[in-house]
């Protein structure tokens, strides 16, 4: 479908719905409703035929005309039905695609600000409450407010005054939905942000299940989850009240309607102002309005919560990420080199407090530099800003002399591949989680030839040999978030996911932790030689600091400050923060204490 989806405006509903693009459904209802007017019209006239003459082709003409009109009616609702539903189904596909690929594009502090189960909730919920509520009862509304039009037009055609006096009682019961509508739509709100809140123990509960486990805490978890569901429990509760009041009113107003009707129709029939043909014409046009009306504010609160729970579908869809894609390079000789000036950062959530003050640094071609510093000084926010899932605050990021902005959202990301410490694999096979991300973009590539890459770039890093091993070799399945395999195993395809691209930029965070002493032998020759094979520029964090000797640039991190920098050597006769580094991670492996010069001597 192509239908662009609008956001309700203030004070108004959902927007505009495919139903725009389908006129047949409209004009279906329009015939059906149409069709229906003519029963109890004929049911009179053959009341009046009844009590006045005997004239037998007028009886039959009016079965006729009341068959065929029914025949009628039944065929074009068949049709507006099946329109309706078709067009609705394809809306709903249309509406939880575009908010999942609306999302897909926030910026990353987007979902560090919004907890995973509120995201989930939206997606699928709400979607979900707000699509059965428009193919439903948006079409029931839709079919019964036509219904309503057609019957007070043919009551006021039928008896002026009995339509007046139908009006002036409408108001009275048209007050009763939009007084219960409003309280009934903030608990709906309510009961969605309380499901989300639900749904974020069981996602985080889910998530750690090891954690729970080795704490023996199920019992707590299970406890922590039913008190959210208590909490939705009692606003169900209020809801539901709510929802009766609503009902329970209705149907009161709706009794005293036909009462007050029946009384003065019946003077009127009295005073011969009406026939009694006409008024029992009146009276079922009556009982089909009241009828009607009571569907309408039946349906009302339940439109009303479908509009509460879209507010944030259609806010997520509006959202306009704070950090846009919209660049356009993409140069075919790109050399990856990288230079940090003078960049200052903090996280939105923090206080403004900086992260990063200051920091200077640079990437060349055919290099590695290394970046060393202890937990919490700031490597990891450098590395996030190298990737643009955020912009600095002051500075600049530049790539070939260009901001990561100007480059195109795909390109710059093939050209400046990140591994992380605990990178993330998909439940898919393993060959296809180091093509991640390429199969689009290599339709042109045979799949003999991909498979040969994929091979290809696992066996450079050392990632071919326990693949291998395994019962189904390339084929078999990480498992959800990668689960399935170990910590190591994770890494060695992450980087082997990495070097496939052949990316200019390479950003290793702490990304061989895991590994054991021969495949991070392996790795770390690929990261070197690679390096100066490739004209690649490298960056390498790690917090095994003989990983980091060979480097060409050793930068030296503390509290947001590039500290130090230097080669290893030097660093090591200047006798400063990377000596220090060294000295603690050696005393943490032997207890003993070196001289720098030693110290260096033993890692080497």
């Amino acid at each position: 479908p192509t239908t662009p989806l609008v956001s309700p405006k203030t004070g108004g509903g959902a927007g505009p719905t495919p139903l725009s693009k389908s006129p047949g459904v409209l004009r279906a209802s329009l015939l059906c409703s149409l069709g229906e007017m003519a029963i109890p019209y004929y049911t009179g006239r053959v009341t009046d035929w009844i009590s006045s003459t005997h004239k037998s082709s007028a009886f039959h003409q009016a079965l006729w005309m009341m068959s065929w009109f029914t025949i009628g009616s039944a065929v074009t609702e068949f049709l507006s039905d099946l329109l309706y539903n078709t067009t609705m189904n394809r809306f709903h596909a249309h509406l939880q695609s575009s908010i999942f690929r609306s999302i897909l594009h926030q910026e990353i502090g987007f979902f560090h600000a919004n907890r995973i189960g509120d995201i989930t909730s939206r997606v699928s919920s709400d979607t979900d409450a707000m699509s059965e509520a428009l193919t439903g009862d948006l079409s029931l509304l839709m079919w019964y407010l036509i219904r309503v039009t057609f019957l007070y037009g043919m009551m006021l055609w039928l008896s002026v005054p009995l339509a007046l006096f139908i009006t002036v009682l409408l108001p009275f019961i048209l007050l009763v939905p939009k007084l219960t509508g409003r309280f009934h739509q903030t608990l709906a709100q309510e009961v969605q942000r309380s499901l989300a809140k639900a749904n974020e123990v069981a996602v985080e509960t889910f998530q750690a299940i090891t954690t729970v486990r080795s704490f023996a805490n199920e019992d707590g978890a299970a406890r922590q989850y039913e008190e959210k569901l208590q909490e939705t429990y009692k606003l169900n509760k209020w809801e539901a009240v709510a929802y009766a009041i609503s009902m329970w009113t209705s149907n009161l107003s709706s009794l005293a309607l036909k009462v007050g009707i029946l009384f003065y129709g019946g003077r009127l029939v009295t005073l011969g102002h009406v026939t009694s043909g006409q008024l029992v014409t009146f009276v079922l046009y009556e009982m089909e309005f009241s009828t009607a009306v009571q569907v309408l504010l039946s349906l009302y609160p339940n439109v009303r919560k479908a509009v509460g729970s879209s507010e944030k579908v259609f806010e997520y869809i509006d959202r306009t990420p704070k950090i846009q894609s919209t660049g356009t390079l993409a140069p075919e000789n790109l050399r990856g080199h990288v230079v940090v000036k003078d960049v200052s950062f903090s996280y939105p959530d923090r206080d403004n407090s900086l992260v990063l003050k200051g920091v200077s640094l640079e990437l060349c071609p055919g290099k590695v530099t290394a970046l060393v510093g202890p937990s919490g000084s700031g490597k990891s926010t450098l590395v996030a800003l190298l990737q643009r899932f955020y912009e600095p605050q002051q500075g600049q990021v530049l790539l070939d002399g260009e901001e990561l902005g100007e480059y195109e959202h795909h390109f710059l990301h093939r050209k400046v591949a990140l591994v992380s410490q605990n990178p993330v694999l998909f439940a898919r096979p393993l060959r296809s989680n180091i093509a991640y991300g390429l199969e689009k973009e290599n339709e042109k590539v045979t799949k003999e030839e991909m498979d040969r890459k994929v091979v290809e770039v696992a066996q450079r890093v050392g990632a071919d040999k326990f693949i291998t091993n395994m019962s189904n070799s390339y084929d078999t399945d990480a498992g959800e978030m990668g689960g399935q395999i170990s910590g190591g195993q994770r890494q060695g395809i992450a980087i082997a996911r990495a070097l496939i691209r052949d990316p200019k930029v390479l950003i290793l965070d702490d990304a061989t932790s895991a590994l054991d002493t021969e495949s991070q032998q392996q790795v770390e020759k690929e990261i070197y030689e690679g390096a100066a094979r490739s004209e690649r520029a490298v960056l390498l964090i790690s917090h095994r600091l003989h990983s980091v000797e060979r480097a060409n640039l050793i930068l030296v991190m503390e509290d947001g400050e590039i500290k130090e920098r230097g080669t290893h050597p030097e660093l090591m006769e200047k006798g400063g923060a990377y000596w220090q580094l060294l000295q603690k991670q050696q005393n943490g492996n032997n207890g003993s204490n070196h001289s720098p010069a030693n110290a260096g001597n033993s890692l080497l």
